[in-house]
This record gives C-alpha cells, structure tokens and sequence, in this order.
C-alpha cells in the first residue's frame, strides 16, 4: 500500500488548490478529533477482516484494486460532493462524465452514441434491457445459459419474457440452439456476453451478425466484464476478431469498476444510436434550468449519482488513457500473459485438469480424478488448502453436461472446479509463486 500513502500528499496538496478556486467567507466547523482518531482506528480494525482482495496471492474473484489516481479523484471530489444528475449539482463532473462516456465509446470505434456512467453493471444492463423492451414489447430476449444471471431478474423486473440458449464446451453461446430460437420469429434482442464472468468466454459475435442479416433482432453486449479487452493484443486472434465487431452491435454495457481500475460502483451504458434518447426524455420542475445542454439525469434512469465516480474516471483516463498500445492496455495484457501461463502448466501438469481454454484472464481448472463426484471433492478440500497457503482461490460450478470425450466417470450435475481471476497485471510477475503454492496445496 506504499503508493496509496503517497497519494494521500498528493491528495492533500489538491485538496488546498481546490479549496483555493472558492472566494468565500471561512467556515467555522466543530468536531473532535480525538473522538473521529479513535472511531476512524476502530474502524480500520474492522476492515481488516478482509480477504488481500489489493495483493497478487488473492486470485480468485473478479476483485481488481482502482488506481490510486482514481481513489485519490474520488476522494477529492468528495470535498464536493457532485451529484451527475443535473448541471445545477455537478457543474464540473457532468462535463467530465461525458468525456470520459465518450473515451470508452471510441474504445468501440463509436463516435456518435448515446451514453452515460451508472451505479454498475446491473443498472446498465437493465436500461440496455429496457430500451429494448420498449423497441420490441412483444417479443422475446435471449441469453446463453453462462450469461450473467442479471439478466434473467432484469426481465423479470421490466416483465419482459426471457429465455435461455444453451452454450457449448467452453461456455459460448451455441450459435445452433440460437438460430432455432429465432426461427419462431418472436426474438427482439440476443444478449451476446463478451466476456462471461463465470469462465472468461467470449460469445461468437461473427457469428450473431451473420444470423442478424437473416432475421430481425437487435444485439446487446454484456462487456462488463471483458469490454476492455477490445485494446489488447495478444488474445487469440478468433477473439480479436470478435472484438473487433462491436461497433456493429445496438447497445454495449461495460463497468469500469471491473478492468477500469475504478471504485465501486461505477458502470456504463452505451447506445450506438442517440435517437433511443426519446424513450428516457421527461421534465423536472426544478432541476434542469442551469444549461440548455442536456442533462445527464434527462438520458438515465437513475436521479442521483455519484459525480465522485466521473471524476475518478476522468482523472484516470488522464494518466493512463484506454487505448490500443498504452500503458493501460499493456497492464491487460500482462494479464493475459499471467493467465496463457497458468494455463500452460496446469495443462502439463499430472495433478490438474483445466476445463475451458481461456479467452480472456479467467482460468478454471480442477484437481485430476477417476469421476467428477470425486474431483469436485478434492477441488473444495484443495480451495480450503490454499487458502491455508494464503493463496485464494474461487470456487465454479461447471455443468457436467459440457463435457465431451473425456477419460472420467461423469456421476453428478455440475463439478465444481477452482477458478482464478488474474486481473492484476502483477499476477504476471507472480505466477512463479502462485505456482509453487499451488502444488503445496496439493
């Protein structure tokens, strides 16, 4: 944590530049300090009771720590306090927001677009949801059976009627099962998951497009997780390709509280066409009078939001701006580095037994064994191990069904199976040591 500690100077020296841009009156405040030492210390000691979600040995769930320039923005911004909804509360952040919505569109190679941050993934999917809903009321949204399970609930919530389409091995949406769902003429949207959060897979986008040209449905990208993906360079090229297409998609979520190096929460909901802008148009009868620009809370579902999340953001983008060939991408793709590594030796390996080629930075694997009942005992006993080892892990429920050609008894639903997130681009200098406590796990 040595570099957040030295943001905390730097954080001190923006604070009196902030407040030095206010020519007003002091303010004469009341606290006691000694009371705030003793409760702020109390409270540290609480949250030690944590998992090293920030350290390289913490290798399980998606957990990637933000940029101390973006903890640092946040923090400043909270001197403030913006609320993004209407220019009267973030006369600076909104304008930021807007910059840094229009960064991640270009990301997609959208110049033109309709888009803005959210509290995370769910609320953006829900409004990417509901402009679809309201495009196609009558008819149906689909997903693979790996596609995040917000989905699901979303529809639920917009009564909108969901159904699931089967995914292949490696947990792709299977473009057969696809293609007969939309031969009954009743799908208004295919969610294409670019990135799923279970396995890293990435959906045949290629594939969807050539289906679109033959039957009429829109597509939204789930990329919450795996949109940044779309600036690295060494994913297979069958991914790059997939990628690649996004531009030709109608709506695209992506968090950057997930890859972005941002705090929680912070999402992102992105429409190729602004028309879709008249769906979310109302009035206010006190809030949308300060500018004659569109208000970020007129093209959102959400009323109040975070301003200290745009700045985060948009400070972030400052340093290390999210393009192809940067500094920010070369961090993806050390990544990705870490995870082909992992891969290759759990695969040359006697004791592993890896489930899925990785696409993206996630790999699952499980322990070697004669049935998948028995090899899913070993793989629970083997996260308890590992964490012993301070090395921490998640656990997956893969479903049996997948399997094919394989030289185990399959005798249970699902096998549950270890899975590691090597988000940080640490992991890469890490792995030798992830490595050996692995095997001591064993």
């Amino acid at each position: 944590m040595k570099l957040e500690k030295e943001s905390i100077a730097l954080l001190t020296k923006a604070i009196e530049k902030l407040e030095a841009g206010f020519d007003l009156p002091n303010m004469n405040y009341s606290f006691d300090s000694k009371k705030m030492e003793k409760v702020i210390l109390k409270t540290a000691e609480k949250m030690q009771d944590n998992y090293p979600y920030f350290h390289p040995l913490f290798a399980g769930q998606m957990l990637k720590p933000p940029h101390p320039i973006a903890k640092a923005a946040y923090m400043l911004a909270m001197w403030i306090n913006p609320n993004n909804h209407a220019m009267d509360g973030s006369k600076a952040s909104s304008p930021m927001e807007k910059e840094v919505v229009a960064d991640l569109a270009r990301m997609f190679d959208w110049e033109n677009h309709l888009g803005h941050l959210t509290s995370g993934g769910t609320m953006a999917n829900l409004e990417a949801l509901w402009v679809a809903g309201n495009i196609h009321p009558s008819k149906i949204i689909v997903g693979s059976d790996q596609a995040h399970y917000t989905h699901e609930r979303i529809s639920e919530v917009l009564k909108l009627k969901f159904e699931k389409v089967s995914s292949d091995q490696q947990g792709r949406l299977d473009i057969h099962a696809l293609e007969e769902k939309l031969k009954n003429g009743n799908v208004g949207t295919v969610v294409c998951t670019m990135g799923t959060t279970g396995l890293g897979a990435v959906d045949p986008l290629d594939e969807v497009l050539e289906l679109q040209k033959k039957y009429d449905f829109r597509i939204h990208a789930d990329a919450a997780y795996g949109g940044y993906f779309r600036l690295v360079s060494n994913l297979e090229p069958r991914t790059i390709q997939k990628y690649s297409l996004l531009n030709q998609v109608d709506s695209i979520v992506i968090d950057p509280h997930k890859q972005g190096l941002q705090p929680y929460g912070c999402g992102c909901v992105l429409f190729k066409s602004p028309e879709v802008a008249k769906y979310y148009i109302h009035d206010s009868p006190y809030t949308y009078f300060t500018s004659d620009e569109l208000h970020l809370g007129e093209i959102s579902l959400e009323c109040s939001r975070a301003g200290a999340s745009a700045v985060g953001l948009w400070a972030t983008h400052q340093l290390l701006p999210p393009v192809q060939g940067g500094d920010f991408s070369k961090d993806l793709e050390k990544s990705r580095n870490a995870t082909i590594s992992l891969y290759n030796k759990l695969s040359e390996s006697k004791h592993f037994y890896p489930i899925v080629t990785p696409e993206t930075d996630i790999v699952a694997w499980t322990i070697r064994g004669s049935s998948t009942s028995e090899m899913s005992e070993k793989a629970q006993a083997f996260f308890n191990k590992a964490e012993e080892n301070k090395l921490y892990l998640s656990l997956y429920k893969y479903p049996t069904s997948k399997f094919q050609n394989v030289d185990f008894d399959i005798d249970s639903e699902y096998l549950f199976c270890l899975r590691s997130s090597l988000m940080k681009p640490e992991h890469e200098d890490w792995l030798d040591e992830i490595w050996t406590r692995l095997l001591d796990s064993l």
